[in-house]
């Protein structure tokens, strides 16, 4: 993995995954909720997270859904359940004519410990353009 002096003291911690819900774009933006699960390397663990992706910007179109793919990085390789609660904010750009790509580039979580990898992969079904400013927002997500 090629690093940037800011991520130089990173560890790459394991894997956010989240399931979106249909999303309708309103040209200036538009809310998602999510079912995200983490899937920590070391030790092997998963925990569950609601979540609510908001962009703001040129967001026009409709996707039926999708899912939303991160590595994790973390300033700490040790991860706990609340270590991924909280809010993330960056920039993305989704483009969807049927099968549809995005890129997220978020950073947060608790005490801004998390990075999210600088490419996310979002696969999604629909009609959309979307540019802006994004905020993801992690809370419980009930039984692991």
């Amino acid at each position: 993995m090629v690093t940037s002096p800011a991520q130089a003291d990173l560890f790459r911690v394991g894997r956010l995954v989240c399931s979106a819900d249909a999303r309708v774009g309103l040209i200036v933006g538009s809310t998602q909720s999510l079912r995200c699960v983490f899937h920590n390397t070391r030790p092997a663990r998963q925990y569950i997270y609601a979540g609510r992706i908001s962009r703001m910007g040129l967001d026009i179109g409709l996707t039926q859904g999708g899912v939303l793919s991160w590595a994790v990085l973390a300033k700490n390789s040790r991860i706990g359940r609340a270590t991924m609660r909280g809010t993330y904010v960056g920039a993305s750009g989704h483009v969807a004519l049927g099968p549809g790509l995005g890129a997220n580039v978020l950073i947060g979580g608790s005490r801004r410990s998390v990075v999210l990898q600088p490419l996310s992969v979002e696969l999604s079904v629909g009609i959309n353009l979307a540019i802006g400013v994004t905020r993801l927002t992690l809370g419980s997500g009930g039984r692991q």
